[in-house]
């Protein structure tokens, strides 16, 4: 007999998200595991295989790594291992979706927030977000282009995205520097032209407001105005994609709140193709309302690392392998909550 997350006393006194990882996340190997454990695993996998055309499937199980990191492939990818990972925990083990208070997800884990929902089908889904990858990496010029994360030193987060307001009239005429994600109180990433987003973060260093910044290995400027040409390649396949209202509030990354209609989702997905990622606030509306578990679906466990170390005393647990799904099995049977969460 399946128990469900809502049959114990302690479940029911706690408010939970379910969260979904975005690009950079995917890794070799990613599905390979559950595929040949879970019939509903490979389910999932087989149907988003086919929806791209095929090969996604032996992209995600052998690689290469360098083909799989193409934004092309990753998003399709990442959202694919999600949902099956997904699957599994509803169909072999009796996870409620409509249990959580929230669901979201890391820019294009958004997506999979949406498909978890029942916003939107699986396999529109996939062919969305694999054209979304394609527009991401065509719709660039010659222009050099970097993206950067900053740690932010303590208490300056809204000292930094004061000064880039101002850096965005300062800087070099042609060059560009935006805010791309704020991914937590102590981290955010600067997107745009190479010499405009090296401008930018010696700026913000220079005022002591962050330490070091990072390069990141990305082949394009995400969440930043040189997407915008990405953005209008998208604009039509959403305005046609059918989006219902989610079964649990989905928190969008533009706004940092709940959508409030499903006629607003096809908007913001556009708009967040070229604006910031609120990622810090929109966990934070969730904490707001008292959510302090937190599950995380997908591959790597970036997300569920960066939780605990915003919220340390919450409950957080990642779920992205064959491993965490027997993890999650044997909570449902003993109630191991303690071994459940780390």
């Amino acid at each position: 007999m399946i128990r469900h997350l809502t049959s114990t006393a302690r479940r029911r006194n706690r408010k939970t998200a379910l969260i979904f990882p975005g690009q950079g996340s995917q890794l070799v190997g990613m599905g390979a595991d559950i595929y040949n454990r879970f019939e509903s695993a490979k389910k999932v996998i087989d149907e988003c295989n086919d929806a791209v055309g095929g090969g996604l499937r032996d992209l995600m199980f052998n690689g290469p790594s360098a083909d799989l990191t193409l934004t092309t492939n990753a998003q399709p990818a990442i959202l694919c291992h999600s949902i099956a990972l997904l699957r599994v925990l509803e169909d072999e083990f009796g996870l409620d979706v409509r249990s959580s208070s929230f669901a979201l997800g890391h820019s294009l884990g958004e997506y999979s927030a949406l498909v978890a929902t029942k916003s939107i089908s699986l396999q529109e889904a996939v062919k969305l977000v694999r054209l979304r990858g394609e527009a991401m990496q065509t719709s660039l010029s010659n222009q050099k282009t970097a993206m950067r994360a900053l740690v932010v030193n303590e208490g300056h987060l809204e000292d930094v995205e004061a000064l880039m307001e101002k850096v965005a009239v300062i800087i070099p005429e042609g060059e560009v520097a935006e805010i791309a994600n704020i991914n937590s109180r102590s981290q955010l990433v600067v997107s745009g032209s190479a010499k405009g987003v090296d401008y930018a973060c010696s700026v913000i260093q220079a005022r002591g407001y962050a330490g070091r910044s990072v390069p990141l290995p990305v082949s394009a400027p995400f969440h930043c105005s040189l997407m915008i040409p990405a953005a209008e390649q998208m604009r039509p396949a959403l305005d046609k994609a059918q989006f219902s209202e989610p079964i649990i509030d989905v928190i969008s990354n533009i706004t940092a709140r709940p959508y409030s209609n499903a006629d607003m989702i096809p908007t913001y997905l556009y708009e967040s193709i070229f604006k910031t990622v609120h990622w810090q606030r929109s966990i934070q509306y969730a904490r707001d309302d008292f959510v302090d578990e937190w599950i995380v679906i997908g591959p790597n466990k970036v997300l569920s690392n960066l939780l605990k170390k915003e919220f340390p005393m919450d409950k957080v647990r990642s779920v992205s392998n064959v491993k965490d799904v027997e993890a999650f099995g044997a909570v449902m049977k003993g109630d191991k909550w303690d071994s459940f969460y780390y």
